[in-house]
This record gives structure tokens, C-alpha cells and sequence, in this order.
């Protein structure tokens, strides 16, 4: 999903607040890493890995996510020939704080719950009237979490600005511009792809 005017607004207040960061961490102690923003990811350690650039609020990346990553995963990743990262890039405030919540997780329950989303996106991210927060907090509880927990982690604000430096490194070293933008080989590839087009630029057998 390609960025637009109200996208850029939305996340324009998170994001203005970058360059001060930037500052700001030159002149402290480098802080521990946050493992919260570690690399999220399937696939053989060893693997070729592809990256994937999404926002849970993208339609297109849902329809990667629900149509050719299933064939994806049990053909290409569980077999070692290919390890995919995800690379967060929220479009706007309600995908921020969905990945708020996503990386609060414990990795391992990272994807599943990344997929519940992406199968319910129309209940919870587009559905009027809807309580956007609420029908998140709903699919965490499945994934183990409480209500009071999706709360703290969306105050956190330094885990917002954590992923919103994922976005903005994205820009920076792969020039993405729109959602879902797939790095194969170190070449940007945006728009969802069909299982044999992500096969196809792996450049690996989809056999």
C-alpha cells in the first residue's frame, strides 16, 4: 500500500521526534538493546534471507500474508532455502500501535499473532465504529497477553520510537516507499507477490 497524505500525518508527530532522538543518543551512553527490536524472522539462521517491509493496517501485505505465505513458509522457509525477516513500517498511528503490541510479545509468538491480525484486519482496522484497541487487545489475549499488558506497551514510548527507527532505516538503506516491499539480494522489490514471484527473485526452487 503505496504512502498517501494522511498516512504521513498520522505518523508525522512519532516521526518528527526522530531527529532530536538521534541527538540525544550521541550524546549519552549507548543503551542496552532493547530485545523487544530484535530481528523478528522464520527460517534456517544460515539461510538467504529475505526482507519483508509491512504494516498491519496494509491490505496488500494481508493478502501476501493470508494467500502466498502459506506456501511460502511450508515450502521455502521450513525447508531452509530461504529465511524471511519483517521489517516494521507502520503507515499510520493504528499500524504503530499494532506492532506496539505485536513486538511486545515473546518472539516465538510473534508470527502467530502477526497473522491473526493480518486474518482479521477488516474486524479490527477498518471496521466502523469499531474499537480499534479493544479487537487488538482481543487477538493478544489469545497470544497470552492481558488487557493490562497491550496498555503498557502502548505507553511505551520507547518502543515506539524503536520501530519507528526501523521505518525510518528502511527508507534510508532500501529506499521503500509503500507497503509490502520485499528485499531480494539487496534489491527492493515493492508490492505483494504471488509463492512463484517470491520464489522466482530468491532465486530458488519453488519445487
Amino acid at each position: 500500500m503505496p504512502l498517501d497524505r494522511r498516512h504521513l500525518l498520522l505518523a508525522a508527530p512519532a516521526l518528527a521526534a526522530l531527529p532530536t532522538l538521534a541527538r540525544a543518543q550521541a550524546q549519552a551512553p549507548a543503551p542496552s538493546p532493547d530485545p523487544r527490536l530484535g530481528e523478528r524472522a522464520a527460517g534456517r539462521a544460515g539461510a538467504p534471507a529475505v526482507i519483508e517491509y509491512f504494516s498491519l493496517t496494509c491490505s496488500h501485505c494481508a493478502a501476501f500474508h493470508l494467500q502466498a505465505w502459506p506456501q511460502v513458509k511450508s515450502r521455502l522457509v521450513e525447508p531452509g532455502k530461504v529465511r524471511l525477516v519483517w521489517r516494521d513500517f507502520p503507515l499510520d498511528q493504528l499500524a504503530l500501535a499494532a506492532a506496539v503490541v505485536a513486538r511486545a510479545l515473546p518472539p516465538e509468538r510473534y508470527e502467530g499473532f502477526v497473522s491473526a491480525l493480518f486474518a482479521s484486519q477488516d474486524r479490527w482496522a477498518f471496521a466502523r465504529g469499531a474499537d480499534n484497541i479493544g479487537e487488538i487487545a482481543k487477538v493478544a489475549a489469545l497470544a497470552g497477553m492481558t488487557r493490562a499488558q497491550v496498555d503498557a506497551a502502548l505507553a511505551d514510548q520507547g518502543l515506539q520510537r524503536g520501530i519507528l527507527e526501523i521505518r525510518q532505516k528502511g527508507q534510508q538503506e532500501h529506499n521503500v516507499a509503500s507497503t509490502p516491499t520485499f528485499v531480494f539480494n539487496g534489491r527492493p522489490q515493492p508490492g505483494a507477490v504471488s509463492f512463484e514471484r517470491f520464489a522466482e527473485l530468491a532465486g530458488v526452487s519453488a519445487s
